[in-house]
């Protein structure tokens, strides 16, 4: 708990660095572009594919009656709002892991390595395993929550749910990119594997803090006209979250890494030396 707590008051005082703020402008942009214009372009045919599933769906109608039987007709028409809504939650989660972590979590290690100077880079990891750790891990966590998505509109599973997975998504990517320079490939799988519960936990925290742009997303589904204002803010929020999520495991993996290399070294067996007798250095010497 001690290491979690360092690790996040690390990376609060990190996040305030000119520089880390300004890692936040690259996702934010091809966020904003890639969503933005999805959404300006296909909202009316998605809105309307959205409301030919549900008006079928027994599970909407399950809603319906219960909207009218708490006295909330009105909100009928924010049913497929938030259903798309929802949908395009885990999608852009998952987008813009993959932004952060190609884009701005290499610069991210190197800023953290101020912190640790002596630590030496073992290379385990590489740009290429980076991308498929995270295209790997968000397939897995897309079908995760292809599989809880009923869940996902029935309390209290909204607010469980997603950051439970959103933290579960976090920690397998950032961890690895955290170390990727540093250890090696089985210093890796020790860590990841000796730290699980302390990642997981840093996982979901990040995964809790993620819930806030979710439910600006929820409210924006009521309030429609300021959506487009709402997307914006939300994308970067994530994006601010993301960094934060970065500079935290970074500190936490980076300092776990120094311990396990510090152990190691303490438990491993002295160098012999070999005593030379003065009539031995003779004969090994030069003729």
């Amino acid at each position: 708990m001690n290491d979690i707590l360092r690790s996040f008051g690390r990376a609060v005082a990190s996040q305030m660095h000119p520089r880390m703020l300004m890692l936040t402008v690259v996702p934010f942009v091809l966020a904003t572009v890639l969503w933005g214009g999805l959404i300006w372009w296909g909202w009316d045919p998605i809105m309307g594919g959205a409301r030919t599933l549900l008006e079928g769906s027994v599970f909407t109608s399950w809603i319906y009656s219960m909207l009218d039987w708490l006295g909330l007709q009105a909100l009928r028409t924010v049913v497929a709002p938030l259903f798309v809504l929802t949908l395009a939650i885990p999608l852009v989660i998952a987008s813009m892991l993959i932004f952060i972590s190609l884009f701005s979590v290499p610069a991210v290690v190197k800023h953290l390595e101020r912190s640790y100077p002596n630590l030496r880079k073992d290379h385990g990891g590489s740009i290429a395993g980076s991308v498929f750790q995270a295209l790997g891990n968000t397939v897995v966590f897309l079908l995760l929550v292809l599989i809880t998505l009923p869940l996902w509109l029935i309390p209290p599973f909204f607010a469980l749910i997603p950051p439970v997975l959103w933290g579960w998504l976090t920690y397998r990517v950032m961890t690895y990119d955290a170390l990727s320079e540093h250890a090696t490939a089985e210093e890796r799988k020790t860590l990841m594997k000796r730290h699980r519960v302390p990642l997981l936990v840093i996982g979901v925290v990040v995964g809790l803090l993620g819930s806030a742009p979710t439910l600006l997303w929820v409210w924006s589904a009521v309030i429609i006209f300021l959506f487009p204002v709402v997307l914006a803010g939300t994308l970067w929020l994530y994006v601010l979250i993301f960094i934060f999520s970065a500079l935290w495991f970074g500190h936490f993996c980076l300092r776990a890494l120094a311990d396990l290399r510090a152990e190691r070294a303490a438990a491993a067996p002295p160098v012999d030396v070999i005593e030379l007798a003065p009539s031995d250095v003779r004969q090994i010497g030069p003729s």
